[in-house]
């Protein structure tokens, strides 16, 4: 089971999703450079076993410890020398320890803060699809990457494309006087409404919300993506990421999903990052980087593809977005707030237990209600998360939002 000097050692976190399999895809691609030696998922169990006796790696952790037995005889049941782990502690003690240099950070929402603040304290290269950390505690998380020399690389596409654009400046706070950026500039699908307006959204079913015309990404974050409050999540996410202000990070919907995001400079050029929809090319690059590295995804054909079409974003229909900017200008716990009561809204939703439209009523009631205060520790983000929690889920019990 030793895993031969040279090659880096990749942990994937979340190993059963989407960005867990894309990420097991371009690591199966590349044997002489790279090894999955801990895999996690949350309770998927009989999937995070198939994915064992595929990349055969040192370590598995399944988040729910009620099935840590059979996760465990699982693994001997199918003749495998990799070890069983249960818990949060366990996964957070792996990601710092020595059986990986790569951590893929894919569990969705806020309970993927802890493992992915384990693996940017401890150093590591932190591949980080897990959008909720930065919004609930970017300040956070960059500091204690910047503190322990770890190397962030968005895995998101639009953060990806910006950090290509940059040549790989990240958390360095590029502003108009450091490296001439001027703005970044975000690209958004539209989600599966585009062009929809606001009153023709009420009777929305999760089936339409979930099937989004470009990605395969799990149920919440297509939500999040009808809704556009995944590009307000991203807005903030690049406000830590890039060091740059709200009022100079905005938004394009760009339908056809090929330019992923744009950086403008002082000077008046402009450079993007195109290419086909596929999140293994965002993750190609966080494993090979500076180096480029085949991911599985074909070049881009413009002749075929035929046409670029950007609009502005429609606040009146998606007004999520607005929400995610007013948040990110309170600052404070006002983005944790945000994120928290958008979780318990879209798992509503997804749940039939309240409408489309209630989804950002019901966030934006939180952030009435819960006014933003200084995010001075991680205790205090954990509590404006918690209150978020609670306030959300009592006024949907509540009827109010039936």
């Amino acid at each position: 089971m030793d895993v031969p000097a040279g090659i880096r050692r990749v942990a994937v976190l979340g190993a059963t999703g989407s960005i867990g399999t894309s990420a097991l895809d371009v690591v199966a691609r590349h044997p002489q450079r790279l090894r999955a030696t801990v895999l996690a998922a949350g309770s998927r169990v009989e999937a995070l076993l198939a994915l064992c006796r595929t990349h055969r790696p040192l370590h598995a952790v399944i988040g729910d410890e009620a099935l840590y037995p059979a996760l465990r005889d699982g693994l001997r049941d199918a003749g495998l020398d990799t070890r069983a782990h249960a818990g949060d502690a366990a996964l957070e003690a792996l990601v710092a320890g020595p059986d990986c240099d790569i951590v893929v950070a894919a569990i969705v929402g806020a309970a993927g803060l802890p493992s992915t603040l384990a693996a940017a304290r401890a150093g590591k290269r932190l591949l980080l699809a897990n959008k909720e950390s930065l919004v609930l505690a970017g300040e956070l998380l960059v500091e204690a990457a910047r503190a322990a020399g770890a190397m962030v690389v968005p895995i998101d596409s639009e953060h990806n494309a910006i950090f290509q654009c940059l040549h790989g400046r990240c958390l360095e706070g590029p502003g108009a006087g450091d490296g001439g950026v001027a703005r970044i500039v975000l690209t958004a699908s539209g989600g599966p409404f585009r062009g929809r307006a606001r009153h023709s959204l009420a009777g929305v079913t999760p089936a339409q919300a979930v099937a989004h015309p470009k990605w395969s990404m799990g149920p919440k974050i297509s939500v999040d993506s009808a809704t556009l409050m995944n590009k307000g999540l991203e807005v903030i996410e690049a406000h830590h990421l890039f060091g740059l202000p709200g009022e100079r990070i905005g938004v394009l919907v760009h339908p056809q999903s090929l330019v992923h995001s744009l950086v403008e400079f002082i000077d008046g050029s402009t450079i993007a990052q195109l290419g086909l929809p596929d999140m293994r090319t965002a993750l190609a690059v966080g494993l090979g980087w500076p180096e480029r590295i085949a991911s599985g995804v074909g070049g881009l054909d413009l002749l075929a593809h035929g046409r670029l079409d950007f609009e502005a974003p429609d606040l009146d229909a998606f007004p999520c977005l607005r929400l995610a900017y007013a948040a990110l200008a309170a600052g404070g716990t006002a983005p944790a707030v945000l994120n928290a009561a958008n979780e318990i809204a879209v798992s509503s939703f997804l749940q039939g237990r309240i409408a489309f439209l209630s989804i950002p009523a019901l966030v934006a009631d939180c952030l009435d209600a819960l006014p933003a205060q200084p995010a001075a520790s991680l205790d205090a983000l954990l509590a404006a998360d918690a209150a978020a929690r609670a306030l959300a889920t009592a006024r949907i019990a509540s009827d109010r939002y039936a």
